[in-house]
């Protein structure tokens, strides 16, 4: 016998948890109350362990101890599930539903402004996407994919090279008028901002223009670059941004470029994914028109 209980005592003992009656349960899964409570008592014989306390004349059901931990466990699975469900019923004969996990700022400034035109030449395929800071965690459930800023070699992983990091160095009139437009052993080493996606970043710049004065690491760290990009805008430092995400501000002169240089990192932005995930039609399709955009 499966050590599994079955979906129907689950969803049984869902809804009595959340509405706190075998009775209003049984109205919204469309079973009598017997039938909801014999359900929820075949469960707690299967795990061994009482779910609920029973005490005559309450209007309401109480979860136990063991039963408030079993349902903050499987109330999110059963919601997966539906979820899972809804997407296969909706895009039978068609893409699916492809759930990509992207870096915030690459997601708003680079792919973000690309989708439309993803939409237009694929509407089966619904792309959910989820934003995070550093690799994707694949352990966690809902993940197919994603678009991450590293060195491509992942254990256990597929990757497909989409673009290099290029950086170059900006900053807001303000500051400029502050320091000047030249960066060397002059410029305050405070007054550089340094960003997570690229903590050496400065280092590696300034040998690369041949300036020979250490940047240091004193000046402010920011996890997310659009953060970063935005305390420069608002003359908090310099900062070093690839010209994806730099476009925009300097059109509309909150930032200036303030050298044609361009330092390439050694890692990039690589789309990432299970083995398992690799027939995926979702993923298949999304893959084949990223790597176009580049």
């Amino acid at each position: 016998m499966s050590r599994i209980p079955s979906t129907t005592s689950l969803l049984c003992f869902e809804v009595s948890a959340r509405l706190g009656s075998f009775t209003r349960a049984g109205k919204e899964l469309h079973l009598t109350q017997g039938a909801v409570s014999r359900q929820v008592i075949g469960l707690e014989e299967r795990l061994g362990t009482r779910l609920f306390l029973r005490k005559q004349n309450a209007l309401t059901l109480a979860l136990t101890d063991a039963g408030r931990r079993y349902l903050d466990v499987i109330a999110p699975l059963l919601q997966q599930l539906e979820r899972a469900t809804v997407n296969a019923m909706a895009h039978q004969d068609s893409g699916g539903a492809l759930n990509l996990s992207v870096g915030a700022s690459l997601g708003s400034y680079w792919l973000i402004p690309r989708l439309s035109a993803f939409t237009r030449e694929h509407p089966e395929i619904v792309l959910n996407i989820a934003t995070r800071v550093g690799p994707a965690d694949f352990s966690s459930p809902g993940i197919d994919a994603s678009l991450e800023f590293g060195d491509g070699k992942r254990p256990g992983m597929a990757s497909d090279f989409v673009m290099p990091l290029e950086l170059q160095p900006y900053a807001s009139p303000g500051w400029i008028r502050k320091f000047g437009a030249k960066l060397g052993a002059q410029t305050p080493k405070m007054a550089l901002i340094h960003h997570s996606t690229g903590p050496e970043a400065w280092t590696e710049w300034f040998r690369h223009a041949g300036v020979s004065a250490d940047p240091g690491r004193e000046g402010p760290l920011y996890d997310l670059m659009w953060m970063a990009m935005n305390a420069a805008a608002s003359d908090l430092g310099a900062v070093l941004l690839p010209p994806y995400m730099s476009s925009e501000a300097v059109a509309t002169q909150r930032l200036k470029r303030l050298s044609p240089l361009k330092w390439r990192s050694a890692k990039g932005y690589y789309l990432v994914y299970p083995h398992a995930h690799r027939e995926q039609r979702a993923l298949q399709t999304f893959r084949a028109w990223l790597l176009e955009q580049v």
